[in-house]
């Protein structure tokens, strides 16, 4: 029976540690990164893989990143570490049919354990419970770059497009341009020195009208390359 204990100590570690990087997950979110290539980068860190992306590289820019990632680390050592353990006595003590009946406990432990964590109603509870405690810490106000709001690393951005006199844009409504861009939207205009924000934008656009648009680049370059 002590090779099932260890079975179950190994099956608790494997369940706290998935715990531990969907909790890391949802820290990097609310640094301000985009929570799909958050749980990416929490596994990374815990796991000890070290991708090097430009996600990566916004984490190690940041100072509460990289004590979140920091943290990972150190648990996903000492839970590794933990499951190669227990695991590793639990087979070590027995023999025999015992030796196969563990092997049976633990496969359909982590079974279970897959089937769990793809039961979205109990992994949503645990994040929000997580994001709960963790915005308790007081740690965690958002201070993204410009470039982070923007989410420059992922292809957007902020364009000028000044409208010369055989602009086809010429007469055109502000609404019926933004009408036909897709991740695209027109923040104002500059005319004549003055900023005229969007809403205040009224009349048709004129030659000489300065656009600034943010959006996707790729589709920006495609839209307004001539």
């Amino acid at each position: 029976m002590s090779g099932i204990y260890y079975l179950v100590l190994t099956l608790i570690a494997i369940v706290i540690s998935m715990l531990i990087v969907r909790a890391g997950a949802i820290a990097l979110m609310m640094t301000g990164m985009s929570f799909d290539k958050d749980k990416f980068q929490a596994l990374s860190a815990f796991t000890g893989t070290g991708f090097t992306t430009r996600e990566a590289e916004r984490v190690v820019s940041n100072a509460r990143r990289r004590r979140i990632v920091s943290l990972l680390m150190i648990l996903g050592n000492a839970g590794i570490v933990t499951v190669i353990v227990t695991a590793t006595s639990s087979f070590a003590k027995v023999k025999g049919l015992q030796m196969g009946l563990n092997a049976l406990v633990l496969i359909g432990g982590l079974f279970l354990i897959v089937v769990v964590a793809r039961h979205t109603a109990l992994v949503r509870h645990w994040e929000s419970f997580a994001q709960a405690r963790l915005a308790r810490l007081k740690i965690f106000e958002d201070d993204s770059t410009v470039d982070e709001l923007l989410h420059v690393s992922e292809g957007y951005g902020v364009v000028r497009v000044l409208l010369s006199d055989t602009s086809p844009l010429i007469a055109q409504t502000l609404s019926k341009i933004n009408a036909g861009l897709e991740h695209s939207f027109v923040l104002g205009v500059e005319r004549d020195r003055e900023w005229l924000p969007t809403p205040r934008l009224i009349r048709t656009l004129m030659a000489g009208d300065d656009l600034v648009i943010y959006g996707k680049l790729e589709d920006l370059a495609e839209h307004f390359g001539q």
